[in-house]
């Protein structure tokens, strides 16, 4: 399999205002020397908990965001050294799904206006054509064609989310970013949007990066899974690897709080200990060396390599090096 998208040492800090009347700036490293690769037509996993620097990751695949450093590759063309003219040619090409369904759609357009203004914009169809192209998107996503009148507040969120899938496909992409587009909907809408998002990559090809809190909706959906902490990413392999088999003390952690339906399964669970370190001061060595239940002296002060593991399973952890 070729890559679509090609990641490569992905940093971006944000500068922070230590007081309102202080003069001096902290640094909080949000995205800190991640790289990775998306192949075509693959939906690659992104897992972490919140605020690990997930969807900065995702915004600055579509350079929605610029990095501090770092290069992504976009069918072989670095898109932070395009020129404007050039890198507005790819942008459709390249799509995102954002997390909340109720305030990503701009509550006084239509769902035809919402779904179409792309369309128009690129000049993809004709005046002829837009109503047709509006209904057989709404028609793809699992709506009805009569619903292209209709305003967002009319709609329950699992709908929305289908309008705002359906945005996104109408430009035909060959990349879309899903920011936890399932996060904020009950367990079974999630269900129905996991299986609609899987039915058109494979239907259209599409790669796709999934980002996500949730383990388990992951399992479903991505070939391959990079687990991130603290701005790194830790641990990455194909799917059913690092289900079966994870490597690092956090991705095992993270896999042992997975709600288990089976009673039989269920016994005593050792969450992880203490909070997530500030980005602005992470810990030296291993990020993770605070609350690892496995930490050695020189996860304290030495960052760990990347050891590979084989069958693409790749881990950064003393335990291995």
């Amino acid at each position: 399999m070729s890559n679509l998208l090609q990641i490569r040492s992905l940093k971006k800090f944000f500068p922070v205002k230590k007081g309102l009347f202080s003069g001096s700036k902290d640094t909080v490293k949000a995205v800190d020397d991640v790289s990775f690769e998306i192949g075509r037509g693959e939906i690659y996993g992104l897992v972490g908990e919140s605020g690990c620097g997930k969807t900065t990751v995702g915004r600055m695949t579509l350079r929605l965001l610029e990095p501090s450093s770092g290069q992504v590759f976009f069918d072989g063309k670095d898109i932070f050294q395009l020129p404007k003219q050039e890198m507005n040619r790819l942008r459709p090409r390249m799509q995102i799904i954002f997390q909340d369904p109720y305030s990503s759609l701009n509550p006084r357009f239509t769902v035809e206006r919402i779904i179409g203004e792309a369309l128009k914009v690129h000049k993809r169809v004709t005046a002829d054509t837009f109503s047709g192209r509006v209904k057989e998107l709404l028609e793809k996503v699992g709506l009805s064609p009569r619903y292209s009148k209709r305003y967002p507040h009319e709609f329950s969120g699992g709908q929305k989310q289908r309008i705002g899938i359906a945005r996104a496909l109408a430009l035909n992409p060959d990349y879309i970013v899903c920011d936890e587009p399932v996060s904020a909907l009950d367990v079974s809408i999630q269900a129905q949007i996991i299986n609609l998002l899987q039915s058109l990559q494979q239907d259209e090809g599409i790669s796709m990066l999934f980002i996500s809190h949730d383990l388990n909706v992951v399992k479903h959906l991505s070939q391959r899974t990079g687990v991130m902490y603290l701005g790194k990413i830790v641990e990455s392999a194909p799917t059913h690897k690092l289900n079966t088999n994870p490597a690092h003390p956090y991705t095992q952690a993270l896999l042992e709080a997975k709600p288990k339906l089976d009673p039989k399964q269920r016994g005593k669970r050792n969450p992880l200990k203490g909070d997530v370190p500030s980005p602005m001061n992470p810990p030296a060595g291993c990020h993770f060396h605070t609350r690892c239940p496995q930490v050695m002296d020189h996860c304290k002060t030495q960052i760990p390599e990347e050891t590979n593991l084989g069958d693409g399973h790749r881990v950064h952890c003393h335990l291995y090096t």
